[in-house]
Formats: C-alpha cells, sequence, structure tokens
C-alpha cells in the first residue's frame, strides 16, 4: 500500500513541478505579495481534488480521463472537457519543451537543440509502454524535490529567512482557486490513465495528502524567496536564476539540470495523458505515437516560454474553476450524473 500511494504521489507531484513551477515562472504568474493564505487553502483544495479523482479512477477502474470526468460532470459537459484537457496537455506540453530550451539557452546551447534533446528523451520512456512513466517519476521526482529545497533553505539562510505571514495581509487569497483549478486538469488526465492500478483506499490517502503536503510546503518557501528579487524577475525568462545569480557556477549547473528533470517529467506526464486517450480510438506503438506528437509540437515552441505561461496559465485557470467546484462538491452532494444507471 505504501509503495503503491508514493508511486502515485510522486506521479501527481510530478506532473505539476514542471518547467512553469520549478522556474518559479508559474508561481509568480498567481502569487507574489500577500499569498500566504492563497498557498496553504491550495494545498487543501488540491488533497480534495486529487483524493475525489482518485477515488473515482479506482471505483471505475480506468484506463483514460474521460470516465472520470463523465463521473464528475455528467457526459454532456464531459465532452467540452475532453477537448480543453486535450488542448491543455498539448499546449503544456509545448511550453515544457520551450523551458528546455530556455534553461540551455543560459549556457548558449542553442534552444532548438534543447527542445529537440528533450523531445528525444520525452519519446524514450515511452519505448517500454507507459509503465516506464511511473518508474522514472518514483526515481526523479524525490531527487528534484530535495534539490529544489536545499537551494531555496540555503538562500533563506542567506537573507536571515524572510519568512512572514500576517493575516491581515492576504488580500490575494482567490489565486488560490485559479491555480489550483489550473493544475487539476493534467492530474485527472494521468490519474485517469492508471485507475485500474490502484488497489487500496490508503494509497488515495497518501498520495492525495502527501502531495499537497509537499506542494503546499515548497510553493510557500518559494514564493517568500521570490518576494526578495521581485524587482529582477521582469529582466529574467526563469525567475529561479535570480536567485542563483550570486552562486557559485556549479550550484548553477545543477539547479539547471533539477529544471531539466522537471522539464522532462512533466512533458513525459502530458505525452502519457494525450497517449492514453488517443489509445482508445489510435492502435500503434506508445513511442511512434509520442514521437509524432513531438513532432507537431516543436514548431509551437518559437513562441517563447514566459509568453506561453503568461498567456495560457492563466486563461485555463479560469476555465477549469468549474470543473474545480465539480470535485470539490462531488464528495458532498453527488453529481447526478453518479445516479445514473449503467
Amino acid at each position: 500500500m505504501w509503495g503503491n500511494g508514493l508511486k502515485w504521489m510522486f506521479l501527481i507531484v510530478g506532473t505539476i513541478i514542471g518547467a512553469g513551477y520549478a522556474s518559479g515562472r508559474e508561481l509568480w504568474e498567481f502569487f507574489g505579495a500577500e499569498s500566504g493564505l492563497a498557498i496553504v487553502l491550495f494545498a487543501i483544495l488540491f488533497s480534495i481534488s486529487c483524493a475525489v479523482i482518485l477515488t473515482v479512477s479506482k471505483k471505475e477502474q480506468t484506463t483514460h480521463y474521460l470516465p472520470v470526468l463523465e463521473k464528475v460532470l455528467g457526459k454532456r459537459l464531459a465532452k467540452a472537457y475532453d477537448v480543453m484537457i486535450i488542448l491543455y496537455l498539448f499546449s503544456v506540453t509545448v511550453i515544457m519543451l520551450a523551458g528546455a530550451g530556455a534553461t540551455l539557452e543560459v549556457y548558449h546551447i542553442p534552444t532548438w537543440l534543447g527542445i529537440i534533446v528533450n523531445g528525444f528523451l520525452v519519446v524514450l520512456i515511452f519505448i517500454k509502454g507507459t509503465s516506464g512513466m511511473t518508474k522514472i517519476n518514483a526515481l526523479l521526482i524525490p531527487i528534484l524535490i530535495v534539490c529544489l529545497l536545499a537551494v531555496l533553505l540555503v538562500y533563506q539562510q542567506s537573507i536571515g529567512f524572510t519568512f512572514s505571514f500576517n493575516l491581515q495581509e492576504q488580500k490575494n487569497w482567490p489565486a488560490s482557486l485559479t491555480f489550483t483549478s489550473l493544475n487539476i486538469l493534467p492530474i485527472i488526465a494521468v490519474l485517469g490513465a492508471v485507475g485500474n492500478q490502484i488497489h487500496h483506499r490508503g494509497e488515495i490517502y497518501i498520495a492525495s495528502i502527501g502531495s499537497g503536503v509537499i506542494l503546499g510546503t515548497v510553493s510557500y518557501i518559494y514564493n517568500e524567496s521570490l518576494l526578495t528579487v521581485a524587482q529582477e524577475i521582469i529582466f529574467y525568462e526563469i525567475p529561479l536564476f535570480v536567485i542563483l545569480k550570486h552562486y557559485p557556477s556549479v550550484m548553477v549547473v545543477a539547479i539547471s539540470l533539477v529544471l531539466w528533470l522537471a522539464i522532462y517529467t512533466t512533458a513525459a506526464s502530458g505525452v502519457l495523458g494525450l497517449l492514453s486517450r488517443i489509445q482508445v480510438k489510435v492502435t500503434g506503438e506508445p513511442w511512434v505515437i509520442a514521437l509524432l506528437l513531438v513532432a507537431l509540437m516543436a514548431p509551437l515552441t518559437l513562441f517563447g516560454f514566459s509568453t506561453l505561461i503568461s498567456i495560457l496559465y492563466p486563461l485555463y485557470g479560469i476555465l477549469n474553476l468549474y470543473i474545480l467546484a465539480a470535485l470539490l462538491l462531488y464528495p458532498i452532494l453527488r453529481h447526478p450524473a453518479t445516479k445514473k444507471k449503467h
């Protein structure tokens, strides 16, 4: 139970901590000043949402996300969100590939080369089917979290730990809703693909509570760190490099590798979600379909990493508010769609 619970937890965290998150760009887009309460609320809402998604996925023994959408939203709305999830996964994977190029640009490596290498590695993971995805996450995500937390804590120590939480100054609390709703779609897509592999309720509690605590803690420390360099962030594609600019080059290289891993795991999660949906109607080797998807995505990376995040992420955050509300109300009211006899 614990082994599987941790596996799903790392799958969830790996899906969220992508280039947008690990670079600081996504957090800065939604949080910033007066956001301590917003981050706490996000952690709670995210845990509840994950628990509902995992419960429905287990009950329906799903291999893709559409049955989850139908249970939570009803068949009619599920069709609309099905299209939105496909567009979301596609566009977010484009952002991850663009992030791969932006990360290597610091070392004067051509953007296109970073995109090609990352795309190749994403395809490689699916040569053994989709099971390789959870194994990679279980290996890479703990390393990624420890490295990111270590950098942020070392930075905080160097400036004397600037954490502050004043309940009178928490005007940005609504950001918890849009930030949670933004991150719900990829979770539905990825967890819907593994519902038939969940065996015990304990796995659901471990995965949902554990991922909420990890993401809430890292988000709070990260946001507090970014607040100390707020005036310089506008000049950087990747805000994390503002924090790192006074650090030894060895540390910058190490964190660039961490960013690269974050990009890799999220891009692979996006392709996993798309694969699970496409394979319902299209037969073929997973790696071949993955290769075709990456080839379609590559030209769109030309729009740029920070531009794509600043436009698409807030938009998806607003569009997904309904599905977040449906997930939060599901355990209490039960959507009418769950009462229909199939």
